[in-house]
């Protein structure tokens, strides 16, 4: 007959191939949802500043500085495959030197059951909003875009893109005040 180990490892091999099924089943009642929601963002407040940078170059770079508002409900995203979202405000622009460039000014991670509700006024960036060279001063195109990521219990992590971006330029002229 049958000893007792391979009986033990008959069960045990039968309740994980069980539990993966039921995972996938899982991951599949959720995967085709939408995760897409409005976001609002303007910058009451923009300031680019020319700082030195102490590396080996010994030049000067710009240094941009912003506050923002904020308003979204993300309320709607939560299921109960979704543990928290990972959120973050990126801004994106060209420079001569570089076609793109994207830079990560601030996140926050909400946990499910927390307010995900949001609205913030003259929040400031969490971030420096640093750039190699002079391309912040006088850039006609900065756009502030909200995204998130989706921790699920089971399943892939997607990125998601809000509805709603906010463009904005920099001032052409420098600012002297401290930051």
């Amino acid at each position: 007959m049958h000893s007792f180990l391979s009986r033990g490892n008959a069960i045990i091999a039968y309740s994980l191939s069980v539990l993966a099924l039921l995972t996938f089943f899982c991951f599949l009642s959720t995967e085709f949802l939408d995760y897409r929601a409005k976001a609002k963002i303007s910058t009451p407040k923009i300031l680019v500043k020319n700082v030195p940078d102490y590396s080996a170059s010994r030049r000067e770079n710009d240094l941009g500085y912003l506050t923002f508002d904020l308003q979204a409900d993300l309320t709607p995203l939560f299921n109960w495959n979704v543990k928290q979202l990972f959120l973050y405000l990126s801004a994106e622009y060209s420079t001569p030197n570089n076609a793109l460039n994207q830079v990560v000014l601030w996140d926050k991670i909400i946990l499910r059951g927390e307010n995900a509700l949001l609205d913030f006024k003259n929040m400031n960036i969490k971030y420096y909003f640093w750039d190699d060279g002079h391309g912040l001063k006088g850039n006609p195109n900065v756009t502030l875009t909200l995204s998130w990521n989706i921790i699920p219990n089971a399943g892939r992590l997607p990125i998601i893109q809000s509805i709603g971006s906010h463009s904005f330029k920099f001032p052409s002229e420098y600012t002297t005040d401290r930051l």
